[in-house]
């Protein structure tokens, strides 16, 4: 093990690059990861490259140059700190971590171990499919009810799968892009995924659902437009769920969209997992992190098949450029740190 360190940086908008960075040193009470593979956040990651965000939004405040990019980490604990006992040298774990070569870890912190039968370019993905599975508890989806999922991208993909094991029928997808619908009905996330650019997508969506539309949006796009059409294919009463990080803002109605329709709207942010067990909400990111785990293990969800490109650690800044210059074209962009 050397004794440099490499991870990937945002020095400025638009300037990725690998930045060595010494070591981070073992203390009592921590351990230190060496990656296998760390999944690129195609939504969050580029809004804050490419600075696409108004200048007094949350965003700006996050945005603070340099900044290291990344938080799905997967890696092997190749050493422990005095008082570890919770893992040992040589288990495989997730954590919320920037994408670097090496990640200290307290063992206090969030951070879960990687069952048997869950492959290694699979658990990487884990923070993307949580974000995903939190919105779909925040919505509190039901047997039998109708749910759209604007923005067929992995989280999409996710959230109509998740929506389809609480049981939602039908379960439709809407998107501009037909190879990201394809791969939508292909992994059976959706029973029908229908074109975002259609004038008559409330039409389709009708003949969907009996005429009831939608009685759960999900908001996957990024786009602050595409609410004002999600608004017109929910049903009256129903849920509209961002789970996007929407860039930007929306001119909205809330007579004709909220107050006339008595819809409700939810935020479903990452950040709105509970900070620890209760009997109320037991559903943590370690929780939800041990379910995906079970899904993908028994094979009941969509992994690296949203997979669409893996460049070794070594040319991550290539990996960025590729998102700014043909960002329709990707899925999931795996960085592999072997």
């Amino acid at each position: 093990m050397g004794m440099v360190n490499y991870a990937v940086l945002c020095e400025a908008p638009k300037q990725v690059v690998l930045k060595e960075e010494p070591m981070p040193s073992l203390t009592a009470g921590t351990f230190l990861v060496q990656s296998r593979f760390s999944a690129i956040s195609t939504g969050t990651e580029m809004t804050l490259v490419t600075a696409d965000f108004e200048p007094e939004s949350v965003w700006a405040r996050l945005a603070r140059y340099p900044l290291k990019l990344g938080y799905s980490q997967m890696g092997e604990v190749v050493a422990v700190g005095e008082g570890v006992d919770k893992v040992k040298v040589g288990d495989r774990v997730v954590g919320w971590k920037p994408h670097t070569q090496f990640a200290l870890y307290r063992q206090d912190e969030f951070w879960v171990k990687v069952p048997e039968g869950v492959a290694d370019d699979a658990a990487a993905l884990f923070a993307l499919a949580v974000i995903a599975l939190n919105g779909v508890r925040r919505a509190k989806v039901q047997l039998g009810e109708s749910v759209a999922v604007f923005g067929l991208g992995p989280i999409g993909i996710w959230a109509a799968q998740f929506a389809r094991l609480c049981g939602a029928r039908p379960v439709i997808g809407v998107d501009v892009l037909a190879h990201r619908r394809g791969l939508a009905e292909r992994v059976k996330a959706v029973d029908v995924a229908l074109d975002g650019a259609d004038p008559h997508l409330a039409e389709r969506i009708a003949d969907a659902t009996k005429g009831r539309m939608a009685d759960v949006v999900f908001e996957v796009t990024g786009n602050p437009k595409a609410i004002l059409t999600e608004v017109t294919v929910v049903r009256r009463q129903g849920r509209l769920v961002i789970l996007s990080s929407p860039r930007g803002k929306t001119p909205f109605d809330f007579h004709d969209w909220c107050n006339w329709t008595s819809l409700t709207i939810l935020g479903a942010h990452v950040s709105s997992h509970p900070p620890h067990e209760n009997p109320d909400d037991p559903w943590t990111r370690e929780r939800n992190t041990e379910l995906f785990f079970e899904l993908v293990r028994r094979g009941e969800i969509a992994t690296t098949e949203l997979v669409t490109h893996r460049f070794p650690w070594q040319e991550a800044p290539k990996a960025y450029e590729l998102l700014m210059t043909e960002r329709e074209k990707t899925g999931i962009v795996l960085l592999d740190w072997r």
